[in-house]
C-alpha cells in the first residue's frame, strides 16, 4: 500500500509564497497520477493539479500559473510550489495518489 505525507504548510502573507511536499512511501506507486487537493472550511475538496508517472501536467483554471506540480527524478517526493498566494488560498491542502491520501497540511495566507 502507498502511504503519503504532506509537509510545508505554514502561514504567509498575501503575495508571499510556499512549497508543500508529498512524501510517498512507494516507489513504484502504479500507474495512477498523483494529485493535489486542498478543502477549506464549509467547502468542498477542490482538485488543484496532478502530475503522471511520465512527468505531465495539469492545472486547475484556479491556480493555473501561480502553482507548479514537480517531483524529483527518484519519485519519492512530489512539490506544489505555490506563488502569489491569496487569502482564498487557505486551506488544508492534501496529496493524493489513487485510493490513497496523505493527513494533509494546513496553509494560511492573510492579507
Amino acid at each position: 500500500q502507498v502511504h503519503l505525507a504532506e509537509s510545508g504548510g505554514g502561514s504567509v502573507q498575501a503575495g508571499g509564497s510556499l512549497r508543500l511536499s508529498c512524501t510517498i512511501s512507494v516507489h513504484n506507486f502504479g500507474t495512477y497520477p498523483v494529485s493535489w487537493y486542498r478543502q477549506a472550511p464549509g467547502k468542498q475538496r477542490e482538485l488543484l493539479g496532478s502530475i503522471t508517472r511520465y512527468g505531465i501536467t495539469s492545472y486547475a483554471d484556479s491556480v493555473k500559473g501561480r502553482f507548479t506540480i514537480s517531483r524529483d527524478d527518484a519519485w519519492e517526493t512530489v512539490y506544489l510550489q505555490m506563488d502569489s498566494l491569496k487569502p482564498g488560498d487557505t486551506a488544508v491542502y492534501y496529496c493524493q495518489n489513487g485510493a490513497n491520501w496523505g493527513q494533509g497540511t494546513q496553509v494560511t495566507v492573510s492579507s
